[in-house]
């Protein structure tokens, strides 16, 4: 693989990888710098990658297991608490507060649902990979994470319902 196919193929594939990286790790720099030795990491492996059957996947499994031994290693936890959600807002003050709120009980809502359900459920809905993407990475058929996924927003869904309901007055 020369460097132009290394570039189009693996390199491009950078920006698709910070959202994961970026919440593994806990912090922007050490994801920048982290990404910066995963494409070194790739590119010392270019020629064997040149004929491998799901380059995209491997270079996603790679980032995720190049995270987890530098947390391993360092024996940081991976804080469950820093989850970023970026909803939608209003500049109107009243809306903002609301969705400040929704912020807060998503948080809340995600930190009680088991690994594996939260990890597909940001990965899917919040930072847009494909399936099969989140397959790889997980190291799961794609059917389970079509169920994880599904499991998981079912309980975000109830819990939300339980919350407005409560908050309305109608138990």
């Amino acid at each position: 693989m020369n460097k132009n196919d290394f570039k189009v193929t693996i390199f491009s594939l950078s920006e698709r990888l910070f959202p994961l990286v970026v919440r593994l790790l806990g912090d922007k720099t050490k994801a920048e710098d982290a990404i910066q030795e995963i494409m070194i990491k790739l590119w010392e492996k270019r020629n064997q990658l040149e004929n491998h059957p799901n380059i995209k996947g491997f270079v996603f499994l790679t980032a995720r297991n190049y995270c987890l031994d530098i947390l391993r290693k360092k024996r940081i936890l991976v804080n469950d608490g820093e989850i970023y959600l970026n909803l939608l807002s209003d500049s109107n003050e009243h809306s903002y507060l609301e969705s400040q709120e929704l912020n807060e009980i998503i948080n809340e809502i995600l930190k009680k649902l088991p690994n594996q359900q939260r990890e597909i459920f940001i990965m899917r809905d919040l930072d847009g990979y494909e399936f099969t993407e989140i397959a790889t990475i997980m190291e799961l058929k794609i059917t389970n994470v079509r169920v994880l996924l599904s499991r998981a927003r079912k309980t975000i869904s109830i819990a939300l319902e339980k919350t407005y309901s409560y908050e309305r007055g109608n138990y």
